[in-house]
């Protein structure tokens, strides 16, 4: 009988265990008729009886088989349904494993009844302070966790459980350098997401703490980021946000040197006296929490999506203003084609995606130019000084939300090892830059990003009118303008009669100021709500796009493509801006219009991935074997359960399911292609022949 169909209906999964055990539970297994129903039995490997098989009970024997088979624990120091005393009240622990030495003391506890994580691991701590045990594990044989309980009230993560053979300070005190995250990573193994595990350090520490949670866990991120990046240019350099078995005070004096360093190396985001708030205890718990997870991947997606996480639950305003899906941006950027000689900017920049990957686009092809490859630490390795270059001198982003800009600042200097032009300003009131410009504070950390940007003004004295060639942005739909002061230096600030309107849409005063940005034959992509495309109200704003520049194509994303934040209708438009020479003026010329027919995610908000199935043809050189060597996991919250039916690419990373672009050459070509191939035949100017 196949185990799958015992799981069947339960939220218990096979992921975490061996083809060969789940092979020798399925050739155990014998039937037994009741009430006329044919139901699974076999014979326990511990109490050596026949036992059904509930879902509860195969994860039970096959973890036995672990336990015993690959970390070398006798049978006859296992228990089951151990008797757990709380006053009046007896429970019993699914698995227990007893002292070497103390042959009735438990040494380890094994919950595996409540198959939802927060319920088992309360569940779990409740068995191991009633026994003494110091070290509990769950698992629903999909996800798993290891627990070392260090008192009542602190049980912290460890990367796995002794074998027989060894002691628990054995596994703490191991030294660990990249290579090992790499291989050991918890995303992969436990299959965790850092979501997840943000979620858990929320519910275990972090809400008492009576600290700002956004504010320290971007410390501890930032810091790991640092411990990654040195250890991922020195392969042999141990990592030192770990708990090697330090004191809780050790610990905290090793992270804050840590942390000092980052800010040393990647300055202005935290300023110059930031100090880790967290206590020693609590920081302890939260390190054994992150240590095993591996932030660097190929495309900062893992740090990414728990930055969109952390901003989204801090921000009071609106909700998912930050975010583009990063293969709306890979569009974007694959169908403007900025190049290593231009200048881009995102105006509205959030975390900073657009720039980012037109980063990770450009630097492709210096790093194919110059011979070099790209492997799936890539985001941490050393760049050709022309990448670092590049960054330094031709990368922008602007945001009015501080921590949105602290957050783009901390992936702009990763990708650009220490150099950024992300600045803290507010791009529709451009008027009352120099009050922030002028302030000393401000100056400390935005100074060299401000003096190259003022290059790129048109006017010496004016911030209104920039020479760009590249603008990406995603601008906030939420909210009106209504300061007349800033909408009477907006032509969509006014009606038709000259008088000015009393509000106006955010995302049509970005419209004007974009273009403001952009120099003749400056191209740009911006992502607008539907309703602007069709809305007879909105024809005065179709009319000033068209006075100004070229319509390039507008392109539909599907309802899901925002969610779970929105289910607004989103479109993407792709405008170049008039130019005698690179887009001289004509009254009638082809646009290019495409729908998104793939949703990419579900009505939930979840991503939706690309199935083997979906493209028999393409063989795929990632298996499981080599997947948990490079993580694929982290780029999405929930993994699925069954990863070997997904089809992964040269990365390791899962593939999301939709019809933009032709991903890695593995999937079928989409929309950015069509419009490469529609610019060729335009001869537009930035798409060559």
């Amino acid at each position: 009988m196949n185990l799958a169909e015992v799981l069947k209906d339960s939220n218990y999964k096979l992921t975490q265990f061996s083809r060969d055990k789940i092979q020798y539970i399925e050739e155990n297994i014998f039937h037994k008729e009741i009430k006329g129903a044919n139901v699974p039995y076999m014979k326990c490997i511990v109490r050596k009886k026949e036992i059904k098989l509930t879902p509860e009970e195969v994860i039970r024997q096959l973890y036995i088989l672990v336990l015993n088979k690959d970390l070398g624990y006798p049978i006859d120091r296992m228990a089951l349904e151990y008797g757990v005393s709380f006053g009046r009240e007896k429970k019993r622990a699914d698995i227990v494993i007893f002292d070497k030495d103390y042959t009735t003391e438990p040494y380890i506890m094994v919950e595996l009844k409540k198959p939802k994580l927060k319920d088992g691991k309360e569940q779990l701590k409740s068995y191991c302070n009633a026994t003494g045990a110091p070290i509990g594990i769950w698992s629903n044989g999909d996800s798993i966790s290891y627990y070392h309980r260090k008192d009542p009230n602190y049980f912290e993560d460890i990367p796995g459980i002794p074998r027989a053979n060894q002691k628990l300070s054995d596994i703490l005190e191991e030294r660990w350098t990249i290579l090992d995250l790499v291989e050991k990573d918890k995303l992969v193994t436990e299959r965790k997401s850092l979501k997840d595990l943000i979620l858990e350090m929320e519910d275990e520490v972090l809400a008492n703490a009576g600290v700002d949670v956004f504010e320290e866990l971007f410390k501890l991120i930032f810091t790991k980021l640092y411990d990654e990046m040195e250890s991922g240019r020195n392969r042999s350099r141990h990592l030192e946000f770990r708990n090697y078995g330090d004191t809780e005070s050790e610990l905290k004096k090793k992270v804050q040197d840590l942390f000092e360093r980052a800010k040393n190396k990647w300055a202005g985001v935290f300023s110059e006296d930031a100090r880790i708030m967290l206590t020693p205890s609590h920081l302890s718990v939260c390190v054994s929490s992150l240590q095993d997870v591996k932030l660097f991947n190929s495309n900062l997606d893992v740090v990414d999506e728990a930055f969109e996480y952390l901003i989204n639950k801090s921000s009071k305003g609106e909700k998912g203003q930050y975010f583009t899906p990063r293969y709306v941006i890979d569009m974007c950027v694959k169908m403007l084609n900025p190049k290593e000689d231009e200048t881009i900017i995102d105006t509205a920049a959030g975390s900073c995606g657009f720039p980012v990957h037109t980063i990770f686009n450009v630097w492709e092809k210096i790093m194919k130019d110059e011979g070099w490859d790209k492997s799936h630490l890539f985001t941490s390795e050393i760049k050709p000084p022309r990448c670092i270059d590049y960054v330094k001198e031709k990368v922008f982003a602007i945001d009015f939300d501080e921590r949105a800009v602290r957050v783009g600042r901390t992936l702009n200097l990763i990708a650009g090892d220490g150099q950024t032009n992300v600045l803290h300003l507010n791009t529709l009131d451009y008027e009352r830059w120099d009050e922030k410009t002028e302030d000393e504070d401000w100056q400390d950390i935005y100074f060299e990003g401000w003096r190259r940007l003022k290059k790129l003004r048109v006017t010496r004295n004016s911030n209104r009118d920039f020479k760009f060639d590249v603008l990406m942005a995603n601008p906030p739909f939420a909210g009106d303008i209504k300061e007349s002061r800033i909408l009477a230096k907006y032509e969509l600030g006014k009606k038709p009669n000259g008088k000015y309107h009393t509000k106006v849409g955010r995302d049509l005063l970005f419209i004007e100021r974009n273009l403001d940005f952009l120099k003749p034959g400056g191209r740009m992509a911006i992502v607008l709500p539907q309703g602007r495309f069709n809305n007879s109200g909105d024809k005065r704003v179709r009319e000033f796009i068209a006075e100004h520049c070229r319509i390039l194509g507008v392109v539909g994303l599907h309802g899901n493509v925002f969610k779970p934040h929105t289910g607004t209708k989103t479109s993407v438009l792709l405008v170049q801006k008039w130019d005698d020479e690179l887009c001289p003026k004509v009254e009638d010329y082809p646009i290019f219009f495409a729908t998104m027919q793939e949703p990419s995610k579900d009505n939930s908000g979840e991503k939706i991935f690309v199935r083997k199935k979906d493209y028999p043809n393409v063989e795929s050189d990632i298996n499981l074997a080599t997947l948990e060597t490079i993580n694929p996991t982290g780029n999405y919250n929930n993994p699925p359960e069954n990863i070997e039916e997904f089809l992964l690419d040269s990365h390791g990373h899962l593939i999301v399911k939709h019809d933009l672009f032709n991903h890695d050459g593995i999937t079928k070509d989409g929309i950015a292609e069509a419009f490469i191939e529609f610019a060729k035949k335009e001869g537009l100017s930035f798409m060559g022949k």
